[in-house]
């Protein structure tokens, strides 16, 4: 997977100077590490007066910054020799794999507000921060994101649209080892074998 993602900034098919603005500082580089950056991603040749002149320092100071760089295993300075003449040149690969993690990183959060966005559909109304912080502490927890919608849709099934009673649903299914769809299931006609509808329970007031 990363090794794709990194086949894509590479090729040019995600914006990388836009990537770098959002998340340069998730890397821990200063901004005038980052003008460096987009710079060499442009030309990865190592001429320091010419790098110099396109971003507006001395020689001196981009010496200071590509060893920055360097430290925090941003780039990699290398040489090839041809001909008896030694060229070198930085290589952006570290870069490159970095962004691709943060952009997997930016993609899983993503996905996790899904579920606030199913929460705010089902209520028809916009949560609470109270009730954000409420749905972040399930899934901190541990609890699957799925478990969590199938227990949003068991309150709902009995009427109940408030964080409380899908709060006790979730715990009393921990306790029973209810951890997916399937599990759910099973309990379910185990239930029903004894003539019980488990879905039908009150779990607020056992």
């Amino acid at each position: 997977m990363t090794e794709k993602v990194i086949d894509l900034l590479k090729n040019g098919y995600v914006v990388i100077p836009k990537l770098l603005l959002k998340n340069y500082r998730k890397l821990k580089i200063t901004e005038k590490e980052l003008l460096l950056l987009i710079i060499l991603m442009d030309n990865c040749d190592f001429d320091p007066e010419r790098m110099a002149k396109e971003v507006g320092m001395s020689s001196k100071e981009v010496l200071t910054l590509v060893s920055g760089l360097t430290q925090k295993d941003i780039i990699v300075l290398n040489s090839v020799t041809n001909n008896n003449v030694c060229d070198e040149y930085i290589a952006l690969d570290n870069l490159y794999e970095k962004l691709a993690l943060i952009l997997m990183e930016n993609k899983e959060e993503n996905k996790s507000s899904n579920i606030f966005d199913t929460f705010e559909k089902e209520f028809a109304r916009t949560l609470s921060p109270m009730e954000y912080e409420i749905i972040g502490a399930w899934i901190e927890a541990g609890f699957e994101e799925e478990t969590i919608k199938l227990a949003l849709k068991e309150a709902i099934y009995n009427g109940v649209t408030n964080l409380r009673y899908i709060d006790k649903i979730l715990y009393e299914w921990k306790k029973k080892g209810i951890k997916s769809k399937k599990d759910i299931a099973n309990v379910k006609k185990g239930e029903q074998s004894k003539n019980e509808e488990v879905f039908d329970y009150d779990w607020l007031n056992e």
